[in-house]
């Protein structure tokens, strides 16, 4: 694995108030990774997500995209530079058909005087680039013209995937991919997940699930009162290790750390 960082902050804080959300939090994802987040309820796990991917503006502190410094003032910012986000509540538009979703706000216009004057989509190309990234994640579905909400929970969450990884160029973010998904379909978003990595995408996947998080995590970045204590190797920690690190039971000196504590 690489040890080229894609997405690094340095000294994030956020206060609502009296209220500290990140306190001088420091964030790493390398070019390759699955990179877990885990944290209580409270911990400030969504607050660093959402200042990652522009939707809350830190009142201190750096964010760095492929060695750059950037500032985000909006997730529409984040968008631009290749960074996307599966929200856990999805955000697919149950009524339009997979191809109506991966395309949702990016749709090609026919080219000449028919896209430019009568603002005509192209749907042959659009429904084309839809089975191509559908097939390029081992995605099985009947038809790309399927409702969305014809579908299973794991094919609905296999859709929203599909559509952040066809534009995604930097980086996946991931918001508790598998709530409230079976065993079978869990299993099959995690594959998926594995796949969005092995296609060239780094991904950022925060989840409470720690038997998912230890599946597919290459390391574990452990957020408590809103600061990382500690950045592990699944493959060196062990579930009840990080969990009692992630409650305050255990300190985090007490693992075997990568690259320190924050």
């Amino acid at each position: 694995m690489t040890e080229t960082v894609v997405l690094r902050a340095r000294g994030l804080t956020k206060h609502y108030g009296q209220v500290v959300a990140l306190d001088d939090c420091d964030f790493d994802l390398r070019a390759d990774e699955i990179l877990a987040v885990i944290g209580d309820n409270g911990a400030g796990k969504s607050t660093l997500i959402k200042a990652l991917t522009g939707a809350v503006v830190p009142d201190s502190g750096t964010i760095s995209l492929k060695g750059e410094q950037v500032h985000f003032r909006s997730a529409l910012d984040a968008r631009r530079v290749g960074i996307e986000t599966v929200y856990q509540e999805l955000g697919v538009a149950p009524a339009l058909d997979i191809t109506q979703n991966l395309y949702l706000g990016r749709e090609q216009r026919r080219k000449g005087l028919l896209g430019t004057v009568f603002r005509k989509l192209d749907k042959p190309a659009m429904r084309h680039g839809s089975a191509r990234q559908m097939a390029d994640l081992g995605i099985r579905i009947q038809s790309i013209r399927q409702k969305v909400e014809t579908l299973s929970g794991g094919q609905r969450q296999a859709v929203a995937v599909a559509r952040v990884a066809a534009w995604a160029t930097s980086v996946v973010i991931m918001d508790e991919p598998t709530a409230a998904l079976g065993v079978r379909e869990t299993n099959q978003v995690l594959g998926l997940i594995e796949r969005v990595r092995e296609n060239g995408l780094p991904v950022v996947l925060i989840s409470h699930n720690m038997p998912n998080v230890f599946q597919v995590a290459d390391r574990i970045h452990i957020h408590r009162l809103g600061r990382r204590i500690a950045l592990v190797d699944p493959r060196n920690t062990t579930m009840e290790e990080a969990v009692a690190v992630m409650t305050g039971a255990k300190s985090p000196e007490s693992l075997h750390l990568e690259g320190g504590t924050a």
